[in-house]
């Protein structure tokens, strides 16, 4: 295992001069003085647990007055701002403090690269009018630097998180009459490079006039691009920093974004629950947050170097010597679809060729394994002047797996498993590389089918044998399809009702009616007399064999397995439909379909004929039927009767020739020229 640190890993100047005049007031202190930091002094759990142990108290701004108040001269007392900086109101606040009370001090700590910071702002601030300028801001509005520096700026502020966050407030118009101020751009110390250059070409794109400050520290732009080198060349990287430190998490997500394996420790005790492979994490990186101290990043160095010492001469130890005939368990360190080779744990590479690997042909070892799977191997064959065992997983496989078909067998278990093969009398069915045969009496495929049909297809069976001593193995496909079967017609048994409905397939007609597959093994009949309104002379002019039907259940008998089924619904009775689209006094177009001496019968709707009386077909008497009209000859006719109850329809031609004629007769007659009423 390699380890790299990042030569800008740890302290920075500002964190580095913070934690330096500390230990010189821990030094400098007085008997008794009290020593505070505003806040803590910097971002790292570890380095603010060491100053509390060392009678450093962490203190917020609520706390100052009574720390005041309560300092003397035998009892001083010491307060250090932190190094991301403070509010101006609160440097006010000190300020009061310390000129009250002599025995009362405080000393800035804060990184020069964020007072530089408060004085832009400071400067930029609007002085009057006319002079209108805005604070534009990338960072974390929420952190202790950012909150510092903005309180520094008189006039109106926005904070943005990304570029992206920047551009649709520049878009949207959020910032009003920013074409009438001057937009002063600046950054947190710590912000992501990358998403402070996208941010620049933004604003310039967008506000022509804007002040732009580079506020980002060099040696964060330094730590950025290192940590992004080395995660884009290493296996590993460990980030090291507290959990609150915005640069830190930076790091992180730098180092994720080119390098998947990427963990964050505060601490070299954290280890131990990572999951660390020098088989698959050889190059290991380590960067470091700007808050985090030398001896933890040392430590961290340390406690990996020693875990990569360790397993290398534990490899060695465990080194062992191999058998033809031993069962050995290895880690696969390349993988082919010709081979995998695997690490042993031995002074020779184990070697495991496809067809030592599986039966089915379809199987690809690139999609099958990855680096770092376990494989367990029978070994074929040691040759120590190549330095290789030849194994066979197929080997160790079918031993472990002909046990589970044995206990299958026993336990009455149904199996999934793979046509591999057709073969004279069956099938061969591969499962967890056990090959079974099943006769072809117990494929399930008729005498005169094809078994071809099998062929690649996933199926269930039951072992129904075993031969040679548990060597051979019987299975059935035909079990398992007539138990599955029985189960699903135990289960339509179980919830048909009169009045439920079913999707079925026509199976076989018969001169009085139609039996329907309802696709469960289960079939019902459908009466002649339920399949259509009209009178019918056979089920063939209504459904054809393999028509797919809605049918509902009318009655049925469970126990004789026997259902009556119906097909025609009232949605679908002429009479409905007639009743639903005429009534009487209305006209419709209808066709002659017979005639009798009394009348003509004309279909008016699909399964609806209407009677048009010999004494209403003509306004003149006639002698029959046929002198005006003729079998499909289409005619319009008034309705001027319906019975409901006997479901009949008197029709009249008349009545539309003699409604004609009155018309006309009402209509006025146009005056000609040369008139006698002149």
């Amino acid at each position: 295992m390699n380890i790299t640190v990042a030569e800008n890993a740890g302290f920075c100047f500002g964190v580095r001069r913070a934690a330096d005049t500390l230990e010189q007031a821990l030094r400098d202190a007085k008997p008794g003085e009290r020593i505070c930091t505003l806040g803590h002094l910097i971002h790292n759990d570890t380095y603010n647990e060491r100053m509390r142990r060392r009678g450093v108290q962490a203190v917020e701004e609520n706390d100052l007055d009574a720390i005041a108040a309560a300092a003397t001269p035998e009892h001083p007392a010491c307060v250090l701002i932190r190094a991301h900086g403070i509010p101006r109101s609160t440097r006010r606040k000190l300020d009061a403090c310390a000129a009250q009370n002599p025995s009362f001090r405080y000393v800035d700590c804060t990184c020069p690269f964020v007072t530089k910071i408060h004085h832009i702002a400071t400067e930029n601030s609007p002085r009057g009018e006319g002079e209108e300028t805005v604070f534009l801001v990338m960072g974390s509005a929420d952190h202790p630097e950012v909150k510092g520096f903005v309180s520094c700026f008189e006039g109106e502020t926005h904070v943005f998180q990304s570029a992206q966050e920047l551009e649709d407030a520049l878009k949207s118009g959020k910032i009003v009459n920013l074409h009438k101020r001057v937009p002063v751009f600046a950054a947190q110390t710590t912000f992501h490079l990358c998403e402070w250059k996208k941010s620049i070409e933004i604003l310039k794109n967008l506000c022509t006039n804007a002040i732009i400050f580079d506020t980002i520290c060099s040696v964060t732009e330094k730590r950025q691009a290192e940590a992004a080198a080395l995660a884009q060349t290493h296996d590993l990287m460990i980030v090291i920093g507290g959990r609150e430190s915005s640069n830190t998490r930076k790091l992180y997500h730098i180092c994720r974004e080119f390098c998947p394996d990427t963990i964050w420790i505060e601490s070299a005790d954290e280890l131990k629950t990572q999951n660390i492979n020098p088989f698959s994490h050889r190059k290991v990186g380590i960067v470091a947050g700007a808050s985090t101290p030398a001896d933890v990043i040392e430590e961290v160095h340390k406690t990996m170097s020693e875990h990569a010492e360790n397993f290398a001469a534990m490899l060695e130890e465990s080194l062992k010597t191999l058998n033809t005939g031993d069962t050995v368990t290895g880690y696969v360190t390349a993988v082919t679809d010709a081979e995998l080779q695997l690490d042993l744990g031995a002074k020779v590479t184990g070697v495991i060729k496809a067809e030592q690997i599986t039966d089915d042909p379809s199987v690809k070892l690139t999609e099958a394994f990855k680096i770092g799977d376990a494989v367990e191997a029978f070994v074929i064959r040691v040759s120590d002047v190549d330095g290789v065992a030849e194994l066979s997983k197929k080997r160790v496989d079918s031993d472990k797996n002909r046990q589970k078909i044995l206990a299958a067998k026993d336990a009455d278990e149904v199996l999934t498993g793979k046509v591999i093969e057709i073969v004279k009398g069956g099938v061969i069915v591969l499962v967890d590389s056990v090959k079974v045969f099943v006769p072809a009496s117990q494929t399930g495929v008729p005498k005169s089918g094809n078994m071809d049909e099998l062929k690649n297809e996933t199926v269930k069976f039951k072992i129904i044998e075993i031969k040679d001593g548990g060597k051979k193995a019987v299975g059935s496909i035909r079990i398992v399809a007539r138990e599955e079967r029985k189960a699903r017609e135990a289960e339509f048994w179980a919830a048909i009702e009169e009045g439920k409905h079913y999707t079925g397939t026509v199976k076989s007609m018969t001169s009085y009616g139609a039996f329907v597959d309802l696709g469960c093994g289960v079939d019902g009949m459908v009466h002649m007399s339920e399949l259509s309104w009209k009178h019918i002379k056979s089920p063939a002019e209504v459904v054809s064999v393999g028509d797919e039907i809605t049918v509902f259940v009318k009655s049925f008998d469970a126990e004789k397995k026997r259902i009556s089924l119906g097909y025609k619904t009232e949605e679908t009775n002429p009479w409905n439909i007639f009743k639903s689209t005429f009534a009487i006094g209305d006209v419709a177009a209808v066709t002659i379909v017979s005639m009798m001496p009394f009348g003509a019968f004309a279909e008016i709707v699909d399964g609806v004929d209407g009677l048009i009386h010999i004494s209403q077909i003509a306004q003149t008497r006639i002698s029959k039927p046929a002198d005006v009209l003729e079998l499909g000859q289409v005619v319009d006719a008034k309705i001027i009767d319906i019975d409901d109850e006997k479901q009949k329809v008197s029709l009249s031609i008349r009545a539309l020739l003699e409604e004609a004629q009155a018309a006309a007769e009402a209509a006025p007659v146009e005056e000609t020229e040369g008139s006698d009423a002149e």
